[in-house]
């Protein structure tokens, strides 16, 4: 803002840099950052100014997209299976759906308090699953599924493709072909996403 005056207005629509007034005369509010005494706008958002506290603010017009953090519960679908970690294709954050996908990685060592053998006991491509963000390490989100309610709610047989229906413990059974099959699944399997 190139006049002290237009910052006493509200309401005014800014881009992140641009610079919405000083120290000395606002204090920095949310959606705000100070460089060399002197606010600048963080996001791309409408301005609110508080005259009477001194204070100036900027709010998204835009909320943002959801982001997977350490500690979201997560559901995807299976990628591609490798004999030591998982791919999982990330499209619902908590209780939000979005519109396009992260990718996390599921290690062995993170899919089950227990031992395990191999991620194909865990889980196999197309399979949806219940996860927690454990790490966000290296820009990858890593992922676990030891706890109880966490790991495979839906899985289809890697023979015809059919869902499978939960027998018992951790073994599923096709009610088309007959096959039995092996997965690490979540207390509530089959029973609804979330």
């Amino acid at each position: 803002m190139s006049n002290a005056n237009e910052i006493k207005r509200s309401g005014k629509l800014v881009v992140p840099g641009e610079k919405l007034g000083v120290i000395e005369e606002f204090m920095p509010g949310p959606g705000t950052y100070v460089h060399n005494g002197t606010i600048y706008s963080k996001i791309t958002g409408r301005t609110l100014v508080d005259v009477l506290n001194k204070k100036v603010s900027v709010y998204p017009v835009v909320h943002a997209t959801p982001v997977p953090h350490v500690g979201s519960l997560v559901i995807g679908q299976v990628y591609s299976v490798q004999s030591k970690f998982a791919v999982i294709r990330i499209w619902k954050i908590g209780k939000k759906l979005l519109s396009g996908f992260f990718s996390g990685v599921l290690h062995i060592s993170d899919a089950s308090k227990g031992f395990v053998e191999h991620m194909h006991d865990v889980c196999k491509t197309g399979d949806i699953m219940k996860a927690k963000v454990i790490s966000e390490k290296n820009r990858t989100y890593h992922l676990s599924t030891a706890e109880r309610n966490l790991g495979v709610i839906y899985a289809f047989c890697s023979e015809c493709g059919y869902m499978l229906k939960l027998e018992r413990g951790n073994l599923l059974k096709c009610t088309r072909c007959g096959k039995t099959e092996r997965r690490k699944v979540a207390s509530n399997y089959g029973r609804g996403i979330m």
